[in-house]
């Protein structure tokens, strides 16, 4: 059971347009993609990058640009404000989880547990992993939900799941 089949085991995947490199770390990789410039404004933002780019290790929901761009108009520059950078760090530390957990990893815990796994974020937060129609998503506790894919980007630290959607705390 794969998340995203045929995106896990390739070496250096190329992640918006680059290579994504296992002896990089997250900051690194993301920095490198230019499907994730939102994100790593907002990393940036939040002052999480000397998080980010420590030893971990960390399984990161990274959404796109695109998935920012689905946010209600102006959330994204409301967010990125420094007045709001306490909920700047609660929505993206809400995709982090501690550990390095791959596809395999999270297909097995979703299995173990009824075909859901339950992940409590580095925001204190759950996320909910589960499979629908040969698809992998991670849903939000208010109901939101991504598709992941590509899967198992793997990092120095540990690993990131490209997602489609942002996910928003309770």
């Amino acid at each position: 059971m794969t998340i995203a089949a045929g995106t896990a085991a390739a070496k250096n995947p190329a992640v918006g347009g680059a290579a994504m490199y296992e002896t990089k770390n997250i900051v690194e990789n993301a920095s490198a993609s230019k499907d994730h410039t939102t994100l790593v404004a907002a990393v940036k933002a939040a002052g999480l990058v000397d998080t980010l780019a420590s030893p971990g290790p960390f399984t990161v929901f990274a959404p796109t640009n695109a998935a920012f761009e689905k946010l209600p108009a102006g959330t994204v520059d409301s967010l990125l404000k420094p007045e709001n950078k306490a909920a700047l760090t609660g929505v993206l530390t809400y995709h982090v989880v501690p550990g390095r957990l791959t596809a395999a990893d999270l297909a097995a815990r979703a299995q173990a547990n009824g075909g859901k796994a339950v992940l409590t974020t580095v925001q204190g937060g759950k996320l909910t992993i589960w499979q629908q129609d040969g698809a992998w998503y991670v849903g939000d506790a208010k109901g939101g939900k991504a598709k992941i894919g590509p899967a198992d980007v793997l990092q120095s630290n540990g690993v990131i799941h490209v997602i489609d959607g942002v996910l928003l705390p309770g």
